[in-house]
Order: structure tokens, then sequence, then C-alpha cells
């Protein structure tokens, strides 16, 4: 692992922030994309922005975010968010979450799946 900039996946991450902002404001009302479209798109947003600022093996960090979104799904069924003391509403307590899901599991794997079969695509391009 070493740091180097990357504008491409800089630029793809603002973009990446700019959708889920979207989903969160004016599509909160579409169900299936703020419940499951969000969460698959939350991980590659993860990717794009570590791969902004890292040289880093893909599959470890695909992995490493799967990891790390499964962690905080799970501290959402133990109400982390509650615990630390962040309000209802506040930006942590969305951040973090403040319900379990295993359908976010699943979403999130999707979007770790998704980014693996990129990978792979660009690979071989």
């Amino acid at each position: 692992m070493k740091f180097k900039f990357n504008l491409k996946y800089l630029l793809l991450t603002i973009l990446l922030f700019l959708i889920e902002v979207l989903i969160a404001t004016v599509l909160k009302d579409q169900f299936f994309i703020r419940a499951y479209l969000g969460d698959v798109i939350v991980v590659m947003l993860l990717y794009t922005f570590v791969k902004s600022f890292l040289i880093i093996n893909d599959v470890k960090l695909i992995l490493g975010i799967f990891v790390f979104s499964c962690l905080i799904e799970f501290a959402q069924f133990f109400n982390i968010a509650e615990k630390l003391g962040f309000q209802p509403g506040s930006l942590m307590y969305i951040v973090i979450g403040n319900s379990f899901s295993w359908i976010d599991i699943v979403c999130y794997a999707a979007g770790c799946l998704l980014l693996y079969l990129f990978v792979k695509i660009k690979d071989k391009i």
C-alpha cells in the first residue's frame, strides 16, 4: 500500500457522493432506490475514496470494505449510535445508522461483487 493521489478516483468519489445525497434527499420516497441501491453504491463510494489516495490491492480493499460494512451493520444491531450519545437526526447518527438488516448486508455484498467484476473487466482491457 502506497500513498498516491488519483484525480480520476476522486472525481468518481464526488460523483458517487452526489448520487448518495440525491438518493437521500430527492429520491427518499423511492423505496427500492433508498433501501437497496444506496447500500450497493455506498461500498463503491468507499472503494473510490480509498483509491483516490492509496495504491492498494483491489481484492483486499473490496474484502476490507465488505468487512467494514458488515461491522457497521452489526453495530446498528447493538444501537451503537445511541450508546455513543448521538442524537437521532444528527449527522453521525445518520452515518452510523440505527437499524440492523440482513438485506443491507446482501446489498453490500452485491456492491462488492460488482466492484470485483469491474476490476476484473478493467484488468482485461
